[in-house]
């Protein structure tokens, strides 16, 4: 956990895959006047490492939206791309613990797994993966391997309860939460395309970054159950955390970057002021 007399260090960390929307300014906003507030230090994070959807004009954009805001950050701007070493080296770390496993599976396969079992488990967002490729023999991962299938890597659960115990964290709203092991069940770790993932990417940089305060949308709290597995599984500090609210449009909808009519571009094109943006997201949190 950070110190309480450590200097706080937040970051406000977009994935350049089209451009910024209300959600987008109302976390960045967020994460800056926290640190403001505090004496601390704003960082800005590129999480870029699905690179088969990032487009090198929102990088431009993105910058260029935030200062438009009045948001500035320590430069340069930190990348993922240029640390995809370092996330395989945790992945290397979790494979030695033995808490990770080979996943072969499709999409498809996993849902026709899924669809022959009567009670699938469930998260919040839905199925959760069925387990298919954890039975598989040595021989059998090899076989696969030979035949040059690579493999998306996942997080063994209830291996990863047994290493590191009882684990908890502290949200600012909620208070200390108990960590459930089993929240996302076997979560992919390294995705066969991109060689890593959100997860372990997230949490390598926040510690390389000594970030103290992680602040993002509530919606990303189950996530943090992962996280503070992943934090303890490579030994990596443990920063607070502060789950804010969402910004939805009309309907009560979270606004996703499908949401183009809402995008910072668009709205500043329209004339629309940074004042009149932020009264709106005060009027449309959820």
């Amino acid at each position: 956990m950070a110190k309480d007399s450590a200097q706080m260090i937040t970051r406000f960390a977009p994935s350049p895959t089209g451009h910024l929307h209300l959600g987008h300014l109302y976390a960045a906003l967020f994460a800056r006047d926290l640190a403001t507030k505090n004496g601390g230090r704003f960082l800005l994070r590129y999480e870029d490492i699905d690179i088969t959807r990032v487009r090198d004009i929102y990088y431009t954009q993105i910058e260029e939206d935030l200062h438009w805001a009045g948001l500035e950050w320590e430069s340069p701007a930190l990348r993922q791309t240029s640390r995809v070493s370092i996330y395989r080296n945790a992945l290397e770390k979790l494979k030695v613990l033995g808490v990770v496993y080979p996943c072969f599976c499709s999409r498809r396969d996993i849902q026709r797994e899924l669809d022959n079992l009567t009670r699938a488990p469930h998260g919040s967002d839905g199925p959760l993966y069925p387990g298919t490729c954890k039975q598989l023999t040595p021989d059998e991962i090899v076989a696969n391997i030979s035949e040059g299938i690579e493999p998306s890597w996942r997080l063994d659960s209830v291996v990863a309860q047994k290493i590191t115990g009882a684990l908890t964290f502290t949200d600012s709203r909620l208070g200390k939460q108990r960590v459930n092991h089993s929240m996302l069940g076997d979560v992919v770790l390294s995705r066969k395309d991109i060689g890593t993932s959100y997860h372990i990417a997230v949490v390598v940089d926040d510690a390389f970054q000594n970030i103290t305060d992680v602040t993002r949308g509530k919606d990303l709290l189950e996530s943090t159950h992962i996280h503070r597995i992943l934090q303890s599984l490579l030994g990596l500090p443990q920063p607070r955390y502060h789950h804010h609210d969402l910004v939805c449009d009309s309907q009560g909808k979270r606004l996703a970057k499908r949401d183009n009519a809402l995008a910072i571009k668009q709205l500043r094109a329209e004339g629309i002021t940074l004042t009149k943006l932020q009264q709106h997201i005060a009027e449309h949190s959820c």
